[in-house]
């Protein structure tokens, strides 16, 4: 055998052998009131490897800060273990000592220990089903259905409130809004009946390849201790992994 053709069987036997590529991927996101206010910046940053053909995250750090301010009033760190929608959360915003810990105690068991603003902690020990959306989890969730709700099929799922201890049924499915200018827009609302008058559809702008790049509703930003921000946030992609988003 010659040596070229030793050079290619070795290569091949390495991409083979080899389970996953490094990458890196990060983007900004910039939350404004519907007026078009700044309230606020969020640096993101996940690391992960690529596997079968598509990126999978494996950690990620969000920085929060003021507009003109260099330091973080607010820190986020997800960790994706079992699976890529469930991830461990560890959220802190000190301004209000508050801060929000998600642990996987079982196969379908969690805890969350919440530091509330208003000085009490409490814990709460929650079972859940197999469809659960943790936090950005619903980042992957999206990409996981993406061929689906693009031909216009509702995917339904739950998601964590995790001040409130409970998870509650939501859908996942297209929509409009003339404020998102992105290639996709899709929404995720409440499918409960009471729930559905409480709380208004997040919706959700992604680009042709997968990214979000738009978010419009409720934030995990605080405002004051009763409430949190509600807010556009707009996305842009800085550095991309060395693999696709969507299979």
């Amino acid at each position: 055998m010659n040596t070229k053709r030793l050079l290619t069987l070795a290569s091949a036997l390495l991409l083979t052998c080899s389970p996953a590529i490094g990458g890196e991927m990060r983007f900004t996101g910039t939350a404004k009131t519907f007026s078009g206010g700044i309230l606020y910046t969020e640096d993101h940053d996940i690391s992960g490897s690529c596997r079968d053909g598509s990126f999978r995250p494996d950690a990620h750090q969000v920085s929060y800060r003021w507009p003109g301010q260099a330091q973080p009033f607010a820190r986020k760190d997800l960790v994706y273990g079992e699976s890529l929608i469930r991830p461990t959360v560890d959220f802190r915003q000190p301004q209000f000592n508050e801060s929000i810990a998600i642990n996987y105690t079982g196969e379908f068991k969690l805890e969350v220990n919440w530091q509330a603003p208003k000085g009490e902690t409490k814990t709460f020990d929650i079972s859940f089903p197999e469809n659960l959306v943790v936090d950005a989890g619903f980042d992957n969730f999206v990409r996981r259905h993406w061929e689906q709700v693009l031909s216009g099929e509702s995917v339904y799922f739950h998601v964590l409130a995790p001040t409130r201890g409970e998870h509650f049924a939501f859908v996942l499915e297209p929509a409009e809004n003339p404020d998102i200018t992105a290639d996709h827009v899709f929404q995720i609302r409440p499918t409960g009946f009471v729930l559905r008058f409480l709380v208004k559809p997040i919706q959700l702008g992604y680009d042709a390849n997968g990214a979000l790049t738009d978010y419009y509703g409720l934030t995990n930003i605080r405002k004051n201790k009763d409430s949190n921000y509600t807010a556009h946030i707009r996305y842009r992609m800085t550095d991309w992994p060395d693999c696709e988003l969507i299979r």
